[in-house]
């Protein structure tokens, strides 16, 4: 006999019926198609019992015909919906659990979690957040609350000064809004008429004037202060440009040590965990005072992900790492080279990447208490030109 229609969805059971000698086995199979009780896929066993199926509504109608009958049954196996809806039954919470994650998520990648603002330059970003917040998009607004892109970008645009077009995306749940720019006219900067003139004792080893009258030479020896390109220039007051090199002198005075302390790691670390939900984060391991006198400390997220978003939940990971200084010692030559080096690098980032360091003299070095003095005079070419304001009143 074939299964009857949607047994499955009803449910039924596989029972395997004992008997003796195999007569108790008929005399039951004779009761159940005497009351009309569907069985199916009946299968003799081996041992004379008899495996069938059977609906469980109809299941609970055996007892007083095997008790008639004599025989005895055993329950292989279940199947159905109302099996499957008992075995969730019994997780009930588990279940529950499993649904409320799901919701969660679910409003997590609703709500918008970041801001992003791109592209500009002069337009302050505090300003675009404000404008952006009055049309609904801020941190923690509903996804399904924000009005269309093309609309958002319009009334941005609009309220924007000095905005051409601003564009609104979305990428889960981070809104980037791309700000383009207007193209204004650059205003002319007023300058006032200017000589040139040195800013140190030097002697000029280039000078090239774009605007001006030139009053030095190249070899030229001046003085701090002296006019190197004039403004002044056929009786009328004008801008004064132009590019003016010498050689300049500069002493330094150089201590350095010869043992110094570098920070290193022990090798020793500690970890802790934390849950983080947005900017908060709760620890939930690696509780216990650190011992440790100095330390540095490493942080890792781990945030989850669904599809191609990054969730902003997760775990993080602090590692801290026990750090000590230790002295190194080093030689009088080295100390030398080390201190040399430093002056190079203070008059590159004084005088700019353009000078040049022609030659450099140690005028006096010595040793004392775990250091190195030395007085060094270096020879540069360098800039030396600046500007100076022409007063109205000045003249020739």
């Amino acid at each position: 006999m074939k299964s009857p229609a949607l047994s499955r969805l009803r449910g039924f059971v596989t029972v395997v019926v004992r008997g003796k000698q195999g007569k108790h086995v008929e005399a039951l199979i004779n009761e159940l198609a005497r009351q009309n009780i569907e069985v199916w896929e009946l299968r003799p066993l081996p041992n004379g019992d008899l495996e069938l199926n059977i609906k469980i509504a109809d299941f609970l109608s055996l007892r007083p015909l095997l008790k008639g009958t004599g025989c005895r049954v055993k329950v292989k196996r279940r199947y159905g919906m109302p099996f499957v809806f008992a075995r969730l039954w019994r997780r009930k919470w588990f279940l529950l659990g499993f649904a409320m994650f799901i919701s969660l998520i679910f409003c997590l990648t609703s709500l918008v979690w970041t801001v992003e603002v791109k592209g500009n330059v002069k337009i302050v970003t505090e300003d675009v957040l404000n404008v952006a917040r009055e049309e609904g998009i801020y941190p923690f607004q509903w996804v399904f609350r924000l009005k269309e892109q093309d609309k958002l970008s319009a009334e941005l645009t609009r309220k924007l000064p000095g905005s051409s077009w601003v564009g609104v995306s979305r990428t889960g749940t981070v809104i980037t809004i791309q700000v383009v720019e207007a193209n204004v006219p650059k205003e002319k900067e007023l300058v006032n008429p200017r000589h040139l003139v040195s800013n140190s004792d030097a002697v000029v080893t280039h000078i090239y004037a774009e605007k001006g009258m030139p009053q030095v030479r190249k070899n030229d020896r001046v003085k701090k202060g002296q006019v190197l390109i004039s403004g002044l220039q056929a009786g009328q007051s004008v801008v004064s440009k132009g590019e003016v090199k010498g050689v300049v002198w500069h002493e330094y005075n150089i201590e350095v040590p010869l043992v110094h302390k570098q920070k290193v790691y022990t090798g020793e670390t500690r970890k802790r965990g934390f849950l983080y939900f947005g900017k908060t984060a709760i620890q939930l391991s690696g509780y216990g005072k650190i011992e440790y006198e100095q330390t540095q400390t490493l942080t890792e997220l781990d945030p989850l992900t669904w599809r191609n978003l990054k969730l902003p939940l997760g775990w993080m990971t602090e590692k801290v790492f026990e750090t000590t200084e230790i002295e190194l010692k080093r030689t009088a030559d080295k100390a030398k080279d080390e201190g040399i080096m430093r002056a190079q690098r203070d008059l590159l980032a004084k005088y700019g990447t353009d000078t040049v360091i022609l030659e450099q003299k140690i005028l006096h070095e010595k040793s004392d208490n775990g250091k190195v003095y030395m007085k060094v005079l270096f020879e540069v070419e360098q800039n030396i030109a600046e500007e100076l304001p022409i007063v109205q009143s000045q003249g020739e």
